[in-house]
Parts: structure tokens; sequence; C-alpha cells
């Protein structure tokens, strides 16, 4: 695997890479000439500053008691063997849905108290490969609970972790569901994030927190041991700064798993993805040909369909209640959808929590659902109009080789397709917008960031981020707006390094 090591200018404080923006790049090179250690890498200082302090992100749940030991660990094996590969040493969080082993002292709760003190058989086959690779899992990041299938509530809320809110717009809507997985991204509390999307929960908050997201085919990536929304949606992917740094994550996380039957169908090699970071992937000035407008043929079908919600609910009720029933242990005693919505009731002051967060209609209407004839046609109906007639045509009319639309608008057709998208940096709302009460988040607000994001067929993803990177390359969104100043921790490696 290449890291991309182009000569460009980058943020430096006192010598030291600048942790608001350093890339995996940065950082490995100042692990290889001994600038500072893995354990000075922990970000624990910055977290505290932002998490529950301050502007209180409450981006993430909890840090992992094990993580210096770790690191201590990972800087003795480079010192005597060398690095494993380009994430050796670096902190990654993880969304809480993803399961990290009981011994690290953490918990895997989708933001619920009704996990809390689960023990899971094993990590997830994502956390797996990261740790395979070196990396360290520095702490559970904040959700929309449930990954946002508990009912009508605002994004970035879960009963353990509280209200999550943007780094850009105070009290601002950080989307969801992987909002804390965006927030710690965004603003260097991790080097980077893995967020998981059932439809647009890696790109909606990646747009919002202006960051890099993919959302990978279906398949690309395991999704066992990871609480699941659908079976035939969820994907598992990185949430970085930089286009470089989420094609390296997923180089690892990607590949076949026998835990995961999805992952069979991927091609049996995983490409490296960092060999698609070409900065004239997109011939010309800034484009390739453009074809405009290329609105998918069956557009007015998907506007009005309402299979995915029909498949999604019926798969939720089957999946969580096939999760829960692996786990090694339970103490709170669920076992079924039932279970959790009796859960919840129980416990209203710590779920159902007035006057935003009162609400589990989608769980109820999960519970309410059946496998029937009823569930594959919609399964089928959205195999036709997201993939046959929707994407795929769209491609093959236009011949193109990917599509380009707003990241706000981009998810469900990928969704019901089960196709990738990489949502890059595109602008941010002007400093005059206006700033709405906060409910408890605000909709939108000055210097709110927003996306773009590319489109493709099935395991395009290497050819999506050759195009995403040559924009990000092209364009250097990222830098042209801050967080606003209270939401950037101050604690840089100069305050760690030899103290």
């Amino acid at each position: 695997m290449q890291l991309n090591t182009d000569a460009v200018v980058r943020p430096t404080v006192a010598g030291f890479p600048d942790l608001y923006e350093a890339s995996i790049a940065e950082l490995q090179e100042g692990l290889s000439k001994n600038q500072f250690t893995s354990v000075d890498l922990a970000y624990f200082a910055r977290i505290d500053e932002v998490n529950l302090k301050g502007p209180t992100l409450r981006a993430v749940i909890e840090t992992n008691p094990s993580a210096l030991a770790q690191a201590a660990a990972l800087d003795r094996e480079r010192r005597l063997t060398g690095p494993r590969g380009p994430l050796h040493g670096i902190p990654i969080i993880l969304k809480d849905n993803i399961a990290t082993l009981a011994s690290d002292g953490m918990n895997t709760t989708a933001g619920s108290f009704a996990l809390l003190g689960s023990i899971v058989p094993r990590d997830a086959t994502v956390a797996a490969k990261l740790r395979k690779a070196g990396a360290i899992i520095l702490g559970k990041a904040n959700l929309s609970e449930w990954a946002n299938f508990r009912g009508r509530v605002p994004s970035g809320f879960s009963g353990r972790g509280g209200q999550a809110s943007s780094p850009y717009v105070p009290l601002g809507d950080p989307s969801g569901s992987s909002s804390g997985s965006g927030i710690s991204s965004a603003i260097g509390l991790a080097a980077a994030a893995l967020g998981s999307e059932t439809d647009g929960s890696i790109v909606s908050p990646s747009q919002n927190n202006n960051l890099v997201g993919i959302k990978p085919t279906v398949g690309l990536t395991s999704r066992a041991g990871v609480i699941p929304i659908s079976e035939h949606q969820d994907t598992v992917g990185p949430m970085a700064r930089s286009v470089a740094d989420a094609a390296m994550i997923l180089s690892v996380i990607a590949g076949r798993d026998p835990l995961d039957n999805f992952t069979l169908a991927q091609p049996p090699i995983v490409p490296d993805y960092t060999r698609a970071l070409k900065k004239t992937a997109l011939r010309g000035s800034l484009g390739a040909t453009v074809v405009d407008p290329t609105d998918f043929p069956d557009l007015a079908e998907l506007r009005r369909s309402g299979n995915e919600t029909i498949v999604t609910r019926t798969d939720f009720k089957v999946d969580v209640e096939r999760y829960i029933a692996g786990l090694v242990e339970v103490p709170t005693g669920v076992k079924t959808l039932a279970d959790l919505i009796a859960f919840n009731t129980a416990h209203a002051d710590e779920e159902l929590v007035a006057p935003f967060w009162t609400d589990q209609s989608t769980f109820i209407a999960s519970e309410n659902t059946t496998v029937n004839q009823t569930f594959f046609d919609a399964l089928a109906a959205d195999k036709d109009l997201g993939q046959t007639r929707g994407i795929d045509a769209t491609l093959k009319l236009f011949n193109l080789d990917a599509l380009l639309l707003p990241t706000s608008g981009a998810s469900g057709p990928a969704a019901i397709a089960g196709y990738p998208l990489v949502t890059v940096p595109l602008g941010f709302m002007p400093p005059n917008t206006t700033l709405p009460p906060a409910q408890p988040t605000r909709p939108s607000g000055p210097n709110q960031p927003f996306g773009i994001s590319f489109m493709g067929t099935a395991f395009s993803e290497f050819e999506l981020i050759s195009y995403a990177f040559a924009y990000e390359q092209a364009t250097d969104t990222r830098l042209k707006q801050l967080a606003f100043p209270d939401a950037i921790p101050k604690t840089q490696l100069v305050d760690v390094v030899g103290k």
C-alpha cells in the first residue's frame, strides 16, 4: 500500500503535524522519525476538551481504557520489527454499533442502555482487521441511537451518549446516524473513524462535518459483529479528512468474510485503493466529459416508491434479534424487538426523554412486520429500481463512468441498489445564513458544510476514489472553513511529547 506523499504545505504546530488536520501519512512519518510515539497520539486530552466540556459536542460515548497499553505495545513492536503497515499505531474511533472485545473495556450498544454490559463473542470483522493492521481502537463514537432506526428522533441522539452537535454550527445538526464518527474526524479527536450506512448514515454526517466519506458496495466490507438494520442495505466504511486516508482504511477493512455471506459476491482480490489516488483521474482543467442533465430513467418511480421502508423494517426485526441471540451475555435480558420496545418504555427517563427524544414509532412499525410475499416483492422492486432501471441504466444510457450529484440527494438510490458512494467537501453555507433556534439542534446555520458525491455501479470504489481524489486535489475545499473556535481542541503534540 502506498502513502500519498505529494509535496503540499500542511498545517503544523511547533514543528509537529496539526492534529486538527494531520493525515495518516504525516502521522506515520512522525512516528517513523521518532518525533513522537503512538502513546503521545492518544488524543484523549483533545476529546476531554470538547466532548463533555466547552461546547459539549458529545461525539464520543466512551474511550478505550486499554488504548494506552495497546499504543505502548505497538510502539515497542515498531522499534523491534518495524511497522505492520500504514495504520500501525494510528488511533481510529468506531461507531458504537461496531463490536469490540469486552476485554478492551468498552461496550457495544448502538447507543442504547438496553445493550449496556452485553458481551460480544468476538470483534466485528472490520475491527479485527484494523487491529491486525496495527491500528489503535481509541473509543466508541456516539450515534443516532440504533443507527436512527428507533423513531423520529433528532440525529445524533442516543440514550447513552446524549445529543451530539456540529462542530461547524453551534448546536447544529451533525446529521447521522454516524454522528460522532463525523464530529470526531472533523476536528481531530482521532486520525479517522468508521461509520455504517443503511441509507445516508456515512455520507450525510460526512457532508455536515466537512469530511470524505466512503459508503462501500454492500458486501465489500463485512457486517459481522455490527448491530444491524438491514442485511440488504447495511455497509461499513471510513470517514476521514482526506480521500487518501479514507482509501487507506478501506483497503484494510474490505474483503471476504465467511461470517457475512454477502461479502462472498465481491471480486476475489481487494484492490489497494491508495493506487487510485491520481490527480489526473478527471481529465482536462477539472472534469472529464460532463453530460448534464442525466436524470435516472425511473426517477419518478424512485421518488414515490415505499419499498425501502418495507425491506428495512422487516429486515430489522429479524436481523436485530439474530444479533442479540449471538451475544454471550445480555444483562438486561432483552432478546427480541418487543423486549427492546418494552425496555425503552420501562426506562423512559433514560431512553424516551422529553421533549425531543420520546419516539420509538419505527421500532413499533418494525415489530408489526412479517417476512412474507410483500417483503420479497419489495426487495425485488428495490433491486429493479435501484440497479437495473436506476443507476446501471443511467450509466449505460449516457455512457458514463460515474454519476455526480449533491450529497444531500445521493443516498437513496445507492441505498436500495446497494451501490457505492464517495462524498467529498464541496462548500459552506454563507456566513450571513440565518441561525435558527436550536430544537434541540439547528437544521442549518452559517458556515455549515455541504458535499458532492460520486456514485457508481457495484464494486466501482476504485474508480470513484480516483475521481474523488482528483476533485479534492483540484478544489482543496476542506480548510477553507474551520470549525467554530470553541469546538477546536487546543491540545497538540507539542503539549504532550516529552511531558
